[in-house]
This record gives C-alpha cells, sequence and structure tokens, in this order.
C-alpha cells in the first residue's frame, strides 16, 4: 500500500505493567502469567472436535501473549508489520489504577515515560504519535497529564469515562478542556458500550458516561475542541443498526442507537468539534461495510460533513482478538471504499484532527 501517507488514530501499546493483576477476575492471574495454558485449552477442543471454541481460545492467546510483552516498543512492531512503513500511529494509554483492581505494577508516569522514549526514537522519524491520559479520580490536578503534554511533548489526550467517572467531571471541565482548546490539543475519548469497565459501575451508569451526548456539555463550553467519540459508537450498536429484529426492540441500542446518534450529531453541523473512528466496530467487516460504504457516499450536504469528520483507527491490539488481521481490515477497507475516500479518513482527517492542517 503506497501513494499517501496513512495515520491509524487509534492503537495501544500499554502492557501487563500497565494493568492491575486482578483484572478482570483475581483468577484468570494463572492465565495471564502461562498464556500457554490457553493454547492447551485450545488443543484440547481440537480433540473433542470444539472448533470455534478452539478458534476463540486461539485468538485470546495471541490477545493474551501481545499483553505480556515488557515493552511498548515489542507491541508497536508487531503492528508495524500490518502497515507501508511510513504509517504513523497515535497511541493511547490507559490509566487503570483508579477503577476498582488495585494498582498497576507500573505508574502511569513510567508509561508515559516510555512512550515518549518512542516518539523521540530518531529510528521511528515521527511514526509514533503519543497521547497522555487521565483519571481524574487519580490525578485530580491533572499534573501528570500536563508534565506528559508540556514536558514530554505529548500531542493529544485520551479519556475512558467507562472506568467510572463523567466526561463533564468537574476536575475536567477546570484542569483539562480549557487548556486544551488553549493548546489546541484534540481529544480522544471512548463511546462504545463494550471495553473496560469500572469494577463497582453499573452498566446504566457507566452507558450514561460513555453515550454521544454526554460530551455535549463539553463540546458547547469549547466548541473549537475537536473530540473523536472512537469506535463510532461500537459493535453492539451497529449490529443493532443492522440486524433490527435480532434482540428485543426495548434494549438500549435500539431505543438509544449511538451510531445513528454519531451520524446525526455530526451531519446535523451544530457540532463542528466532533468526530468519530471507526476502530475495532470494522473488525465485523462483511457486516457493517456496506452501511459505512453508503454513509460515506452520499453526495449530499449531511454526508460530506460526516466525509470530513471520521477517522481511519484499528485499536490494535484490542484486534487480536477477532479473525481478521489489521492487514486484511485496511486492504479490504481501501478496497470497498475507493481510493479517494480512502485517503480521506486515513491521511488527510487525521492531519486535520491532529492539528496539522
Amino acid at each position: 500500500m503506497s501513494g499517501f501517507r496513512i495515520t491509524n488514530c487509534h492503537i495501544h501499546l500499554f502492557h501487563a505493567g500497565h494493568v492491575p493483576e486482578d483484572y478482570p477476575y483475581r483468577f484468570l492471574r494463572l492465565f495471564k502469567k502461562a498464556p500457554f495454558l490457553v493454547r492447551g485449552l485450545a488443543f484440547l477442543m481440537r480433540v473433542i472436535g470444539q472448533h470455534p471454541v478452539a478458534e476463540k481460545l486461539d485468538r485470546l492467546y495471541r490477545f493474551q501473549k501481545e499483553t505480556q510483552s515488557e515493552s511498548q516498543r515489542v507491541i508497536l512492531e508487531n503492528v508495524q508489520k500490518h502497515y507501508p512503513g511510513n504509517t504513523r500511529f497515535v497511541v493511547l494509554p490507559m490509566e487503570l489504577s483508579a477503577f476498582g483492581y488495585g494498582s498497576p505494577r507500573l505508574p502511569m508516569s513510567a508509561q508515559h515515560d516510555e512512550l515518549a522514549e518512542l516518539a523521540r526514537d530518531p529510528e521511528l522519524q515521527g511514526r509514533v504519535i503519543p497521547f497522555a491520559t487521565i483519571d481524574p479520580r487519580a490525578d485530580p490536578q491533572a499534573s501528570e497529564l500536563w508534565r506528559a503534554v508540556d514536558e514530554l511533548g505529548f500531542r493529544g489526550v485520551k479519556i475512558y469515562p467507562r472506568l467510572g467517572f463523567a466526561p463533564d467531571d468537574p476536575r475536567l471541565m477546570r484542569h483539562l478542556y480549557p487548556k486544551m482548546a488553549e493548546k489546541n490539543l484534540p481529544l480522544m475519548t471512548h463511546c462504545s458500550r463494550g471495553g473496560v469497565q469500572g469494577r463497582a459501575l453499573s452498566d446504566h451508569w457507566a452507558d450514561r458516561y460513555t453515550e454521544p451526548d454526554a460530551y455535549a456539555p463539553i463540546l458547547k463550553a469549547h466548541p473549537n475542541l475537536r473530540i473523536c467519540l472512537a469506535h463510532f459508537g461500537g459493535q453492539r450498536d451497529w449490529s443493532a443498526y443492522v440486524n433490527p429484529d435480532r434482540r428485543t426492540p426495548f434494549a438500549d441500542e435500539y431505543r438509544s442507537n449511538w451510531q445513528v446518534r454519531i451520524r446525526r450529531m455530526i451531519e446535523s453541523g451544530d457540532y463542528p468539534g466532533l468526530w468519530t473512528d471507526i476502530s475495532y466496530t470494522l473488525f465485523h467487516f462483511e457486516d457493517f461495510i456496506p452501511f459505512l460504504r453508503l454513509f460515506l457516499l452520499g453526495e449530499d450536504e449531511g454526508s460530506e460533513r460526516l466525509r470530513s469528520r471520521v477517522l481511519f483507527g484499528s485499536d490494535f491490539y484490542m484486534t487480536r482478538q477477532e479473525v481478521l488481521s489489521e492487514k486484511a481490515v485496511c486492504f479490504r477497507l481501501r478496497n470497498a471504499l475507493g481510493e479517494e475516500v480512502f485517503q480521506r479518513i486515513a491521511e488527510e482527517n487525521p492531519a486535520k484532527w491532529l492539528g496539522e492542517t
């Protein structure tokens, strides 16, 4: 793949040292320390004829093996194999010390420092674009986050409200967004019903903290702040949109579909700072790509707004749990959307969202 420079706006490099040992369950510690046990279970499933279960276990093994890499550099090298050599990657760290599972072995500052080393590495030639992260319960004054930005040169911010805080938490409204707007920094935030969730947080409140409308107060207070709602609403809401008779119509994803809501918010033109990305969601490629193609290739004004606000991202290495590889999804996406639209979401839009143009 050549001709232009791809920017993957959504990958992760954090590893087991950045995740509490008890997450998601204490009894899984053994499998984390010895992931070959998962492979053994996969072999057993094949022996007894349970091939679909074995395939799922194989994917879990690949994912678990990735987390055991004691270096963000090793994980970066693994994702680079799937892309042209000049591809850039927006790297999103995770702050997992305050969501109810204990503290990780390594502090947030160490995760930021290691990521900064990759961003400064002359051999990588600026291909790593580091974002800082924050949980306001762990860093109420945003001190560590602004150290990463002001001293280490980080290019944006990632938040993950599903861990247990509202996007308009007073600490964020006071110490984060005003300075971000002043410094022209973009924000990436999780917007899917799946993912990591605070231990004591109910599904109801997790969704209230994560839903698209939770960001309306920030978008109104800082209309020039560029906010990307990752995952375009998430696989659960895309599935509900594609298959409206699969589940009860009273489920939340039918009554308030996040994919539809994000599209309407962007297409309306009322939220000029709102963006979205297609990370992880499009790994269910065959089910969803016809719809994304129609959304992006329309000739009306709303479709043009949407084309200008969608970013390419993959969510590596979370996608190790899926059948398709990074490379397979990237090639299929480029083929389905065509060169012009793919270049727009993978090169032109990322440059605008990052504040480069």
